[in-house]
């Protein structure tokens, strides 16, 4: 086959192993309780959908770099995907979020359940939460243990491990600063939301696959560290992207609200453009309120556009992609997977705006 069709064969197989891990745990689950087996069932949402980034990534890379049996890449790329979901519905507990793709997200659907079950809004809230967090640990536990490979030598087992170890280090790393400058704790400069991007979404998302692949093919040290400074170009440049559409985003197309960054009050680089110029100040009141209703929201937008803070970030933006393409220019890679990673960077400005 070629890598390929190695990549497309071997996505197949991650999708079944993701639909039989939910499935064993719903039926082991049964033995405990309803509640908790339909915690397990709820959790085939949270597992199903998305665009498989991470493992598409990891496989795609691996098969280019290697002819190598693709065993090892497969079930690792199911770690990483459990540790994705793993990472998603802990952050929607943390940002208050009860939705995602358009629909009830987990936490969402039990607290829903709850409600119909006759709880208090309270108690509902409480429910949700409480299965949020337990999806998440049992996720989490189950990547860490997906993620052993006892078919690699012990060199590169180890590896793998640490840099499953780093990313879910540097994720929390993340969170806790995120949260902290929407709270207000710290005015984070520039430097310090792009380093909390780095830890809280590139990482995981691109530069632990990139670099996983690099050592499950063997391909030494240096192409692994060349494909992880991509990876984390990369990460933060879908992460900025992310950030316009949270704010600019037609909900309709990218499935999240366009309203809830600012509610939260996100110290994203767009608000950090925006954040010493008259036109913010005049209309910041109303960042990081709760209660901030779409007016207020509009009025929001409007001074980060009449501040030039869009077209900053924007230009930010396309400074980010053509960085990235650099180092994939001159990392040294097979032909195929360099063209691979350019068109991931051209697919993070072409997202829905």
């Amino acid at each position: 086959m070629t890598p390929e069709e190695r990549t497309v064969a071997a996505l197949g197989e991650v999708e079944v192993r993701l639909h039989d891990f939910v499935n064993r745990g719903a039926a082991r689950a049964t033995r405990h309780s309803p509640h908790y087996a339909e915690l397990w069932r709820t959790m085939r949402t949270a597992v199903s959908g998305g665009k498989r980034v991470r493992p598409q990534l990891l496989l795609s890379s691996y098969t280019q770099l290697t002819n190598a049996h693709d065993e090892p890449a497969i079930q690792l790329a199911v770690a990483i995907e459990l540790l994705h979901t793993a990472l998603l519905v802990h952050d929607d507990i943390i940002d208050g979020d009860d939705e995602r793709r358009g629909a009830p997200n987990l936490v969402g659907a039990f607290r829903n359940g709850g409600l119909a079950a006759g709880l208090g809004p309270v108690a509902a809230e409480r429910w949700g939460e409480t299965a949020g967090i337990l999806a998440g640990d049992l996720l989490l536990m189950s990547a860490l243990r997906m993620g052993v490979l006892p078919d690699l030598d012990r060199r590169r087992a180890d590896r793998i491990a640490e840099l499953l170890d780093e990313s879910i280090f540097r994720a929390a790393a993340g969170e806790l600063a995120d949260v902290a400058y929407a709270v207000g704790l710290t005015t984070p400069s520039v430097g310090d939301i792009r380093d909390m991007m780095a830890d809280k979404t590139a990482h995981y998302s691109l530069e632990l696959p990139l670099r996983a692949a690099a050592v499950l093919a063997d391909a030494g040290v240096e192409i692994e560290e060349r494909l992880g400074a991509v990876g984390r170009s990369l990460g933060i440049l879908f992460q900025m992207q992310d950030d316009l559409l949270g704010v600019f985003g037609d909900p309709e197309r990218t499935g999240k609200s366009a309203s809830g960054d600012l509610r939260e009050g996100k110290q994203t680089l767009l608000v950090a453009f925006a954040r010493d110029t008259e036109p913010w100040r005049s209309a910041a009141a109303g960042f990081g309120d709760p209660g901030l209703d779409e007016r207020g929201a509009d009025a929001l937008r409007h001074a980060l556009e009449t501040s030039g803070a869009r077209a900053s970030f924007e230009a930010e933006i396309r400074r980010e992609r053509d960085h990235a393409v650099r180092l994939i220019h001159t990392a040294g890679l097979p032909a195929q997977l360099e063209h691979a990673l350019c068109r991931a960077a051209d697919q993070a400005m072409e997202r829905h705006a």
